[in-house]
């Protein structure tokens, strides 16, 4: 199942699991990448709340925001190798 999810997640995963040479990688960052996922999750469901009772159209952009960076966040934090966390917090 992880092996079908790589491949469709590929073009995000190669941005980050590309290049040669060494990297800083610790468990601890993929742990807080996959909590910070989760916060951008949590903010881009209250955009959406509040924009559903507002009814401003405005709104559109912090929910799309949100949502994009928490799902490359988990995308990287599940699925990425050691490579891609580490390069995700611009570790060399």
């Amino acid at each position: 199942m992880k092996d079908v999810l790589r491949k469709i997640c590929s073009p995000v995963l190669g941005m980050f699991e590309s290049g040669e040479g060494d990297f800083d990688y610790k468990s601890s960052h993929r742990t807080i990448l996959i909590v910070l996922g989760l916060l951008c999750f949590l903010i881009g469901s209250v955009s959406l709340v509040m924009t559903l009772m507002t009814g401003e159209a405005a709104g559109i952009i912090p929910i799309m925001v949100f949502f994009l960076m928490g799902l490359v966040c988990e995308i990287v934090g599940l699925l990425g190798s050691d490579r891609a966390v580490a390069r995700i917090w611009k570790r060399s």
